[in-house]
């Protein structure tokens, strides 16, 4: 789970209940129907038009989980990991392998292939179009929430728009003008929050897993090819040390 998103996600929530709090705690007066009609309903009709309903309802839930989850293993217990195998495959042979009881998913899959024989480039091209596809739904998923985010706030403007047309419709009756008002007022409120508190952050966080996505996926197919070629724990260590930042390789170092 990434604590990250769910700090972020509580902490904007808790900042706008505080503020109401102070102004009085009236939850009632920051909900209108027909706010809600034209943010949700308006943002998601124009992300129709812009990607195709499959794309918009396998974008949707897989970004929000995107932003939630974590990999379970670093790039750098990646390389941690990897170096051992790679002792294991030279001391035991590759059958040896399949004994192991390995964290990620996907350098187990990437260790099967050795074990059962497949030659380098099969592996290669296989664990590259599975990156690929993920690759590919993570930016799916980013593009999808970014549609919605940069629609929002346009569909709030709307909405106080079709506000202001009723409020002028209505001067003859100045009872009628705070009251309508403020329900344009609150299709803005529910255009900015949509956009800034969910839609433009879970963009922005499916952007950053790609790039780890792409790092640590990377680092397992370089280096389960290099073991199924038998290179010695060092080497295979050394190659995957170019990927992590330089703290990391810095302590790497002094470990060894």
């Amino acid at each position: 789970m990434d604590i990250g998103t769910i700090l972020g996600l509580v902490g904007a929530v808790a900042v706008i209940v505080i503020l109401i709090m102070i102004d009085g705690g009236n939850f009632a007066q920051y909900y209108d129907k027909h706010a809600v009609i034209v943010i949700f309903g308006g943002a998601f009709a124009a992300t129709l038009l812009r990607y195709p309903l499959n794309v918009v309802m396998h974008g949707i839930p897989m970004g929000f989980k995107a932003a939630l989850g974590m990999r379970s293993i670093s790039p750098r217990q990646l390389v941690e990991e990897i170096a051992n195998i790679a002792d294991v495959a030279r001391k035991q042979g590759p059958t040896a392998l399949e004994k192991l009881t390995i964290s990620d998913p996907v350098l187990a899959q990437g260790v099967r292939y050795i074990a059962d024989g497949y030659d380098a480039d099969f592996i290669r091209q296989t664990m590259e179009t599975d990156k690929d596809k993920v690759y590919a739904e993570l930016d799916e998923a980013q593009k999808i929430y970014r549609s919605i985010g940069d629609c929002a706030p346009a569909f709030g403007m709307i909405g106080t728009l079709l506000g202001m047309v009723n409020m002028f419709a209505n001067m003859t009756d100045p009872s009628k003008l705070g009251p309508i008002m403020a329900m344009a007022l609150i299709a803005t409120l529910y255009g900015a929050v949509v956009a800034n508190m969910v839609c433009m952050p879970i963009a922005d966080k499916c952007h950053l897993k790609m790039a780890e996505e792409d790092i640590c996926r990377s680092i397992i197919i370089d280096g389960v090819i290099q073991i199924r070629n038998q290179k010695s724990p060092q080497v295979v260590k050394e190659m995957l040390l170019a990927y992590l930042n330089e703290h990391d390789r810095h302590e790497l170092a002094e470990a060894a």
